[in-house]
């Protein structure tokens, strides 16, 4: 079984994200990284968020910049900008902009460690 990349999630954009949602810090993992190939990940959030009256439990998460590659998250220093997408309507909507990087504290968490 592949193991879960843990990510957190700062999202910037749309300003009032935060208001609506009541949070701009979101956490979540996922297995699209085994594939290099793969240019998106779907990342399944450990707490959905409700956004224009519908929850959302899963985002798409691409390079905010042609070119990039999202598996740089893996080594960034403080994160990785990224165009963030939610479902509606059957298909991905990209509505958000933000910060992915790796989420260490879930690990500290697991193993009873802090800094």
């Amino acid at each position: 079984m592949t193991a879960h990349l843990k990510l957190r999630i700062h999202v910037s954009e749309p300003w009032d994200f935060e208001r609506v949602a009541g949070t701009a810090e979101l956490t979540g993992w996922t297995t699209d990284h085994v594939d290099p190939d793969n240019g998106e990940w779907e990342v399944h959030l450990d707490h959905g968020f409700d956004y224009h009256g519908e929850h959302i439990g899963r985002l798409l998460a691409g390079p905010r910049y042609v070119g990039e590659r999202l598996d740089r998250v893996i080594d960034a220093v403080v994160g990785f900008p990224a165009r963030l997408a939610y479902r509606q309507d059957g298909g991905w909507h990209f509505a958000l902009i933000g910060m992915v990087s790796l989420n260490h504290e879930s690990d500290q968490q697991e193993t009873g460690t802090t800094i």
